[in-house]
């Protein structure tokens, strides 16, 4: 094994003149960047597909998505995955750096949709009938553009990504579950939770502390997560590291040892017992699943 590709912005946009927006059919980006994204990888941008046909699985942080006519694909930076598709997949994709969009809507950010917000939103979901032909004569108009060079360009694409994640937030939102998550008056709360776990979760794995740097008591934080959620802080702290354990795993030729030191765990075997209550397997298990 060996560590994971993260993928910059230069290495898929090679045929394109830009480095921060990139625009294509989905057959075309597959022959132009086949070494690349023919394993699991990551990217420092934000990334968006429709396929429109053919079949095959998508693996967004090792939560599988079928691949159909009608399926969308939103993954952020920092997340891995892989997919495997069928002779005859077609549809589009469109990428961008944060930049791109942040460095011109000054009052709003990226981050701010609901689909970017959380790791609980899905990375994938399906559309058909007029949603769909109104998300797919936007990708259309995302190639063209691209490949054009027009008065405006650079106006144009922001425009028409701003409400491609417009139209898709708001099917999302249509989800009962989901609109409730994001009008909830706790969210920011668990935002900020959030964005605390993802800079010391490596380091840190108490819930306490995490709410004293919230300034807030453990009982409240923990019940934000479960009003959201419905999982423990304890809960959200822990699959966070075993994610991180998951991807070690797969993508690094380190030992279980290093691993388990690396996330901050100097006992392997209690390390081996709490991935195996959170993944329902031993390091090793999993590992055999995925060779």
């Amino acid at each position: 094994m060996t560590n994971i590709t993260v993928l910059q912005m230069g290495d898929l946009t090679h045929d394109q003149v830009r480095n921060d927006f990139y625009a294509n059919t989905i057959p075309n980006h597959l022959k132009t960047n086949h070494a690349h994204v023919e394993k699991p990888h990551k990217h420092n941008f934000y990334v968006c597909m429709i396929f429109t046909k053919g079949s095959g699985k998508h693996e967004i942080d090792f939560n599988t998505y079928d691949v159909v006519p009608g399926s969308v694909f939103m993954v952020a930076p920092g997340q891995t995955h892989s997919w495997v598709l069928s002779e005859d997949i077609d549809g589009y994709i469109f990428f961008h750096t944060q930049e791109f969009f942040d460095l011109y809507y000054v009052r709003e950010s990226i981050r701010e949709y609901p689909v970017f917000r959380s790791v609980f939103s899905p990375n994938g979901f399906y559309i058909s009938g007029q949603e769909r032909e109104e998300i797919e004569h936007l990708f259309k108009k995302m190639v063209q553009e691209v490949e054009g060079d027009l008065w405006k360009k650079n106006q144009v694409l922001l425009n028409i990504v701003s409400l491609f994640y417009i139209e898709t937030n708001r099917i999302l939102l249509t989800d009962q579950s989901f609109k409730v998550q994001y009008s909830s008056s706790y969210y920011n709360h668990f935002q900020a939770f959030e964005g605390l776990l993802e800079k010391f979760f490596m380091i840190e794995k108490s819930a306490a502390v995490y709410a004293n740097k919230l300034n807030m008591t453990q009982k409240h934080l923990n019940r934000i997560c479960k009003t959201l959620v419905n999982q423990t802080t304890t809960d959200i702290i822990l699959d966070r590291v075993i994610l991180e354990a998951k991807r070690m795993l797969m993508y690094t030729g380190k030992s279980f040892n290093e691993i388990a030191l690396d996330l901050g765990y100097e006992d392997y075997s209690y390390f081996s017992k709490v991935f195996k209550k959170r993944a329902d397997c031993t390091p090793k298990e999993f590992q055999k699943r995925y060779e």
